[in-house]
């Protein structure tokens, strides 16, 4: 099966480096994404630009592919069920849940000079970042780029009901399954609450398991693109 990988706030496709190889070694095809305005230089990219970069891969795909959104890019993921919800055969979420219609996308930091930076480790102490260390992180900043304005504050909007039909994989690294049940029946993840087939994976990781756990996490992908 072709697994799109997308991957979160200020990462390129780069990030998944070895994920993909360990990806194509248990017989699945790889496809991580660049999305504009992170990688490719266009600072002015907008949200609708991402967007439209993702769902062209989906297009282009052999057959139906897996689309893997990570941290803030589970909503990119969720945008293209809810945009092609006959050829998204599953979604997994790594680290991150979808946002509801009408909310920004990741508004998360400070918006300055028409980016949104990133703002250093100190925000992601803790759990975040407990695998990772002193060296994983300087050599994984080296590789972060700004976020434009227009992608971190641009509007989600989802259309097609049809999207909770497509299957969920949510991949828990810095917080349980357990939790992750806990928030969906608490309504603090309605996108998820309405999901009619979402499974859950545990990894015993901190928010990155594209650098910190590559081979165990491209074997929960793979399971899960067998699996559909």
């Amino acid at each position: 099966m072709d697994i799109l990988l997308i991957a979160g706030l200020w990462l390129d496709g780069s990030a998944w480096a070895e994920v993909a190889p360990a990806l194509e070694k248990l017989g699945h095809r790889a496809v991580p994404i660049t999305l504009p305005g992170q990688g490719d230089g266009a600072t002015g990219a907008t949200l609708d630009d991402q967007v439209a970069a993702v769902l062209a891969a989906v297009d282009t795909a052999d057959g139906s592919p897996l689309v893997v959104g990570h941290s803030a890019a589970c909503t990119l993921a969720w945008l293209a069920a809810d945009a092609r919800p006959e050829r998204v055969a599953k979604v997994a979420l790594i680290g991150g849940f979808p946002k509801t219609d009408g909310q920004p996308y990741a508004a998360f930091f400070e918006i300055e000079d028409g980016v949104m930076a990133f703002p250093g480790w100190g925000p992601f102490a803790g759990p975040d970042t407990a695998d990772l260390d002193e060296q994983a992180l300087a050599a994984i900043a080296s590789t972060m780029v700004d976020v434009p304005g227009e992608v971190a504050t641009g509007v989600v909007r989802l259309t097609d009901e049809r999207r909770y039909d497509v299957p969920v994989l949510m991949i828990c690294p810095e917080f349980t399954p357990d939790e992750a049940r806990e928030w969906i029946a608490a309504g603090d993840l309605p996108e998820l609450a309405r999901a009619k087939h979402i499974d859950f994976a545990d990894i015993d990781s901190g928010h990155w398991p594209m650098f910190s756990r590559p081979d165990e996490l491209a074997r929960l992908l793979a399971a899960a693109a067998t699996g559909v």
